[in-house]
């Protein structure tokens, strides 16, 4: 492909997604990074888009939202590696709420086999994806139908969920970010997320990589409310999603990496806060995970008794 035809395709796909990541600009137009970031700057020189840490967006600062078509062929694998950890945090007879978009559609398909779940959404895509799940209670909130992503918006939707309270939240959104939180590119969105995180004991985000460093116009959850992060695996060379993670883990958000299952690794990390004083550990593709620079003290005095037993023993 000539450079002058990957130029036009990555200056469509933004165009198409509001934000797109060099690591998917590079898979479609089948190419290295290095080049798409040359490619990238190129169209920045020219006006026709910004660059941003890791990726590109439409010029003028935010990014707006993209469509559920264009939304639903992003990022898929990473998708469903979140949407399977998401589900092994939930328990039989767990009542949650779920929000609307692809990500959270993929976790409904696999709530469906919670038996004694109760699931409240205002995304019509979820429901369908547990319509015919018979042990799973589905409770839909009012509201005006949104098209461009299937959800149930407005003064309705946000009535219905005054009184609510369950467990978890489980939202997607636009972008995420440790200075703003979680955020969307529409308002009524918005407005309709903070209410079910109004409704919820704990707040699970679920973002892949394209939405991690990427900030939209309306905050829906500040960074001090999120309780845990799923996320995906980020490559060795994105420093950008690992700079971000570390910001979220130093202000108390639990992170889960889908896809990390060595020891150590941020998927262990489930239930407990990083340490403020240790990297986050990142698994590098095709490599050991990253350890945490210190290991808590009670599991140096465990190793230690361990070692002190095991040298009597011998002397014996």
């Amino acid at each position: 492909m000539f450079a002058a035809e990957r130029r036009q395709l990555i200056l469509e796909m933004v165009r198409a997604n509001g934000a797109v990541s060099l690591r998917e600009l590079a898979r479609v137009v089948q190419t290295s990074e290095v080049t798409v970031r040359r490619d990238v700057r190129a169209l920045e020189a020219e006006g026709l888009l910004d660059r941003r840490h890791g990726g590109a967006v439409l010029p003028g600062g935010f990014t707006r939202e993209s469509g559920f078509p264009q939304k639903s062929h992003l990022a898929t694998a990473e998708k469903t590696a979140i949407a399977d950890v998401a589900a092994s945090l939930v328990e039989e007879g767990e009542a949650i709420v779920v929000g609307a978009g692809t990500t959270t559609q993929e976790l409904a398909r696999r709530l469906a086999r919670v038996p004694g779940l109760t699931v409240v959404t205002n995304s019509l895509l979820v429901a369908q994806a547990l319509a015919h799940a018979n042990r799973v209670e589905v409770v839909m909130t009012g509201g005006t139908l949104r098209g461009s992503n299937y959800a149930l918006v407005g003064s309705g939707a946000e009535q219905s969920l005054q009184g609510l309270r369950v467990s978890r939240a489980f939202l997607s959104g636009s972008g995420l970010t440790a200075e703003r939180g979680l955020s969307t590119s529409n308002m009524l969105s918005a407005s309709v997320d903070r209410a079910l995180v109004q409704a919820a004991a704990e707040v699970v985000v679920l973002a892949d990589h394209t939405k991690l460093g990427t900030d939209t116009m309306f905050q829906t959850v500040p960074t001090d409310v999120i309780t845990r992060l799923v996320t995906d695996e980020p490559q060795a060379h994105d420093d950008r999603a690992a700079t971000e993670l570390q910001a979220l883990a130093d202000q108390g958000v639990q992170i889960t990496v889908a896809g990390a299952t060595a020891p150590g690794t941020a998927e262990g990390m489930q239930g407990r806060r990083p340490r403020r004083d240790s990297p986050l550990p990142v698994q590098r593709r095709g490599g050991p995970t990253a350890q945490l620079r210190s290991a808590p003290s009670g599991m140096l005095e465990q190793q230690a008794g361990e070692r002190a037993r095991v040298a009597d023993m011998r002397r014996r």
